[in-house]
């Protein structure tokens, strides 16, 4: 299988087996970015602290939550070697 894919599939897996909270705030944030509310910040903040709740408590990988952080918050991690 072509690598990119295997990798749109990953994706597409991603964004279908979210926690309910997670899926709520990222819902939520999309919303707010399209009627330009006063509360992105917020938004923003939670949709960070559920992508680290969901990642530390175990219902999502590292693949995921980096996925998830870069798509919808605009963060990339920085790799060390």
């Amino acid at each position: 299988m072509d690598n990119k894919l295997q990798e749109q599939e990953e994706i597409e897996i991603f964004e279908q087996c979210l926690p309910q909270f997670l899926q709520d705030d990222i819902n939520a944030l999309v919303e707010g970015e399209r009627t330009n509310s006063t509360l992105l910040d917020c938004l923003y903040c939670e949709v960070q602290a559920s992508i680290n709740v969901a990642f530390y408590g175990g219902m999502i990988t590292e693949k995921e939550a980096d996925f998830l952080r870069k798509k919808y918050l605009g963060l990339e991690r920085q790799r060390q070697d």
